[in-house]
């Protein structure tokens, strides 16, 4: 399979959102899976902690630490092109603040502290703003971090944000707000600062997971509106997931169903009732009609907003490593990556 130019170059974060139960977590690794190919090295960061991509890899709980946890596919069959790796970390505000205790002021020794004695809960808790700050911190610095002699000057080419959900990205993004009233100067500002530069630049997209389902959709379109209204941040892709098979055309299902020739069918396949029966799957034909005409008005909504869309399957089998590699083909197929 031969890839078409993505359309995202130049971004090195993708941050991954999307409504709970819309796959969000499933697609950001397919993502990070897709972008690490031609000898390209991904680091896939979940902010949540809840080790979601420790169970898509089927590998045991993720420590705070980077390490590598899948290749990405090659693009040739002859090895000159080999696939790339993934790395993932699963991120903790606590070990978070750790670092940034290390980064700032060469502490990591008193912060280990002070997370013995309950502090570090304690003043992420009454500074919740802090948390988002300290995880998107973790996420830009993985971006900005540079390793010379490498092709493009970085430790890795590209990471993968699994952000929280789309009704709470705006505010976990948007650093420098959240952290106005924390501090006005010194280095968590500066900070803040570092990492708002980063989020809202070119090399940063914010990507939607959705379904075709009305909440879904909408909180995908008030999340995109929100990311316009902030101003400075790059609305990514709508990637639709779980799409389920075509089963019949558009002209199919607009047809009125012929009960007589179902009945005939359905007798000559030995079964009883078959009036009784026909009538029953002519309902379900007529609601499965209407599901079909729900979605494809969802995705003219979708569209109206002007953002590049990717369409994933509905894989009714479950997600294991190789469904996770079929997502990712059809999203370097379809230009996401």
């Amino acid at each position: 399979m031969t890839a078409r130019d993505t359309d995202w170059d130049g971004v090195r974060l993708h941050v991954v959102t999307g409504k709970g139960g819309t796959g969000k977590t499933t697609v950001a690794a397919a993502l990070a899976l897709a972008l690490a190919h031609g000898g390209r090295k991904v680091l896939l960061i979940e902010a949540e902690g809840r080790q979601g991509i420790a169970r898509l890899f089927d590998r045991p709980p993720l420590p705070y630490g980077e390490r590598k946890i899948a290749i990405g596919p090659g693009e040739a069959d002859d090895g000159r092109d080999p696939g790339g790796d993934v790395y993932a970390l699963a991120i903790d505000p606590e070990g978070a603040l750790l670092d940034y205790l290390q980064m700032f002021y060469n502490m990591r020794g008193i912060g280990s502290a002070l997370n013995k004695l309950g502090m570090v809960d304690f003043a992420t808790t009454i500074a919740p703003g802090l948390t988002d700050v300290l995880i998107t911190g973790k996420a830009t610095e993985a971006t900005r971090r540079k390793q010379p002699g490498s092709p493009s000057g970085f430790v890795y080419d590209a990471v993968v944000l699994d952000a929280p959900p789309t009704g709470r990205v705006g505010r976990f993004l948007n650093v420098s707000a959240e952290v106005s009233g924390l501090a006005k100067v010194g280095p968590i500002r500066t900070h803040a600062d570092s990492v708002a530069n980063v989020i809202k630049s070119p090399q940063t997209a914010v990507h939607f997971v959705c379904t075709l389902e009305e909440m879904p959709v909408q909180e995908t379109l008030d999340g995109i509106a929100e990311m316009r209204a902030i101003g400075g941040m790059q609305v990514g892709g709508i990637i639709i997931n779980k799409t389920p098979p075509a089963v019949l055309s558009r002209e199919e299902l607009k047809a009125p169903p012929d009960l007589a020739a179902m009945a005939e069918v359905l007798g000559e396949a030995g079964l009883h009732s078959t009036d009784t029966l026909a009538a029953s799957l002519a309902e379900e034909l007529a609601e499965h009609a209407r599901t079909v005409e729900l979605a494809d008005l969802a995705h003219a909504e979708l569209d109206a907003a002007g953002q590049p869309m990717y369409e994933l399957p509905l894989i009714a089998e479950g997600i294991d490593l190789a469904a996770l590699h079929r997502l990712a083909a059809d999203l370097r197929e379809q230009g996401a990556a």
